[in-house]
C-alpha cells in the first residue's frame, strides 16, 4: 500500500499532472504552451501567463510547445537530387521533392511526406536489361539477359546473330556482346575449281608461243669443192 502511494507521489511530482495544452516550467509549475509558429520567451508566473515569441525566417514550429527554440527549416539540395516543392513558413517546414532521375529513400520525419534523402536511379550495366524504369518513389529494376541474348548498354536484350551457311563463328556470344561471324574459306573452293583449267590452258599457250619464237638450228657441214 505504501509503495502504491509513493508511486503516485512520484508521478504527480514529475510534471505529468500538467494539462495537454500545458508544459512543465523549470520551477516545476505548469504553464500554458505557446501556439504553432512561436516558442517560449519567458515561463509563466503566478501573476502572468507564458510569454511567447514568433519564429524568425528560416525557422518554424508546427505544434503547440513549451520549447525556447524554433526548428530550423530544411534545405532542398538540388545537387543531391532534391528540389523545393513548398517553401518554409513559421508553422510548416520546407517540403522537398525529388528531381528527375532520382527516387526518394526517406520521407521527411515531421510530416511523413516530401523527401529528406534522395538517390540517383540505378543504371543497368552490360548483360542486363531494364525490367522496370525508376520512378520518384522506386529505383530502377534490372534483369540479366537470358541465354542466347545480349545487351551492350543495359537497356534491352537482343538475340544473338545466327551465322549463315557461308560463314563461320569467329567469336561466341555472351550476355554483353553478339556472336561474330566471318566468311568461310571453303566458299572459295568452287571458284578455284572453275578457274584452274583456264589457268592451265593459258600456261600451255604461253609455252607454245615462246617455243615458236626460238631460232631454228642450221647444218654446220660445208659442201665439197667440185673442182677437186
Amino acid at each position: 500500500m505504501l509503495l502504491a502511494v509513493f508511486s503516485v507521489a512520484v508521478f504527480m511530482s514529475s510534471g505529468l499532472c500538467c494539462l495537454p495544452k500545458e508544459y512543465e516550467a523549470r520551477d516545476g509549475q505548469c504553464c500554458p504552451m505557446c501556439h504553432e509558429g512561436s516558442v517560449v520567451k519567458r515561463d509563466c508566473t503566478p501573476q502572468y501567463g507564458t510569454r511567447c515569441i514568433s519564429c524568425v525566417n528560416g525557422t518554424f514550429m508546427n505544434k503547440p510547445n513549451g520549447l525556447n527554440k524554433c526548428f530550423p527549416c530544411a534545405s532542398c539540395d538540388q545537387g543531391h537530387g532534391l528540389l523545393t516543392q513548398q517553401t518554409c513558413t513559421a508553422t510548416t517546414d520546407t517540403l522537398c521533392d525529388v528531381v528527375s532521375g532520382y527516387f526518394c529513400k526517406a520521407p521527411m520525419e515531421d510530416t511523413g511526406t516530401g523527401c529528406s534523402l534522395a538517390q540517383k536511379h540505378r543504371q543497368c550495366g552490360p548483360g542486363y536489361r531494364t525490367l522496370q524504369p525508376g520512378t520518384s518513389e522506386t529505383d530502377t529494376v534490372c534483369e540479366s539477359c537470358p541465354p542466347g541474348f545480349f545487351s551492350p548498354n543495359g537497356v534491352n536484350c537482343t538475340v544473338w546473330t545466327t551465322c549463315s551457311e557461308s560463314e563461320v563463328e569467329e567469336k561466341a556470344g555472351s550476355t554483353s556482346s553478339d556472336v561474330v561471324c566471318v566468311a568461310s574459306s571453303r566458299q572459295y573452293f568452287p571458284y578455284l575449281a572453275g578457274i584452274l583449267p583456264l589457268l592451265t590452258v593459258g600456261v600451255l599457250f604461253i609455252k607454245v608461243k615462246q617455243a615458236s619464237k626460238k631460232p631454228r638450228r642450221t647444218s654446220s657441214a660445208k659442201s665439197s669443192d667440185p673442182s677437186d
